[in-house]
């Protein structure tokens, strides 16, 4: 026997799995209250469904993929010994990111989404100019971008006002994967008005967007992650990325390779514009800043350290 559904109502998952709970507990009756029930089912269903579909659903399914697998990941193959308990770093690190995710939605995501909608109505930046489109956009945006994202980490660490607001990410004394979390709300804000100007410069469709940022997401989650591989291995995928153990040696105390090593996704970036520092396991014992290092789990000390001679 069919489950059978409300006539007008287009079935989805969710609506089928209602009904066919509902048959096995001896409580679908056709009509009446089972078919405003069902509309909301569906309705649920197909909120989930067009998230999980849009630009927005995909970039917080990579984020929680990546910070899953990478928690794992150091889990079982950890090349650093904790100092603070992990459980802490991730609560701490987790409550700062969702208190900046809250402070950039409640400002600046509406006006950046607009702005991303009209410099695409209007075939605005360098990729409509160039008549690119479909797989040739996406690649040409990502190269482009990328080489961008090198430069604004290479502003921060070089412009003094810059420097106040990202430190707050450099005073972790522990690098872990939580450490891609760790960013001062200021500096994000800062970050999506030098993200406008490149939206207006490249002009990349929104999936393309979606996607640069994704990877930005899971390349500092990778990055940042508590491991390390074989000499080997880790040279062979250093050619192309930045690996776990190149960016820990732009986290050192030591400026050799902590003002230094700034690309995010492809190395060859700190190649070519001279700022690629081989890292150095005596350096990389010592992580951080000398500042604030013991008030760095702090989020009074966090969000007052671009102000204060703390860190």
């Amino acid at each position: 026997m069919g489950l059978g559904r409300p006539h007008g109502v287009a079935p989805t998952i969710g609506g089928w799995v209602y009904i066919y709970l509902a048959k096995r507990k001896g409580r679908y009756v056709p009509g009446g209250w089972t078919t405003s029930l069902w509309r909301y089912v569906n309705g649920v269903f197909d909120l989930i469904r067009a998230f999980l579909t849009s630009p927005a659903g995909f970039k917080l399914v990579m984020f929680l993929a990546g910070l899953g697998i990478m928690l794992r990941v150091e889990s079982i193959l950890p090349v650093r010994s904790w100092q603070v308990a992990r459980r802490k770093r991730l609560l701490f690190h987790f409550a700062l990111s969702a208190f900046n995710s809250i402070v950039l939605r409640l400002t600046v995501f509406a006006p950046l989404m607009l702005w991303r909608g009209v410099v695409n109505s209007e075939g605005l930046g360098l990729c409509p100019m160039l008549g690119l489109k479909g797989p040739w956009e996406m690649a040409v945006s990502l190269v482009v971008l990328d080489m961008f994202d090198y430069w604004w980490h290479r502003w921060n660490h070089r412009v003094r006002l810059l420097w106040r607001f990202h430190k707050v990410h450099h005073v972790d004394t522990h690098v872990d994967v939580t450490t891609s979390l760790r960013f001062h709300p200021g500096e994000l804000l800062i970050s999506s008005g030098v993200k406008a100007v490149w939206i207006l410069l490249v002009g990349p469709s929104i999936w393309t967007f979606a996607v640069f940022e994704a990877s930005v997401t899971l390349a500092s989650q990778f990055h940042h992650t508590n491991t390390d591989f074989g000499n080997r291995t880790e040279a062979a995928i250093r050619s192309v990325i930045v690996t776990p153990r190149y960016h820990a040696a732009h986290h050192t105390v030591k400026r050799r390779t902590g003002d230094n090593n700034f690309a995010t996704i492809l190395i060859f970036w700190d190649k070519i514009f001279g700022t690629y520092r081989r890292p150095d396991y005596a350096e990389m014992k010592n992580l951080g800043l000398p500042r604030g290092r013991e008030s760095y789990l702090s989020f009074a000390s966090t969000l007052k350290g671009p102000f204060t001679s703390e860190y």
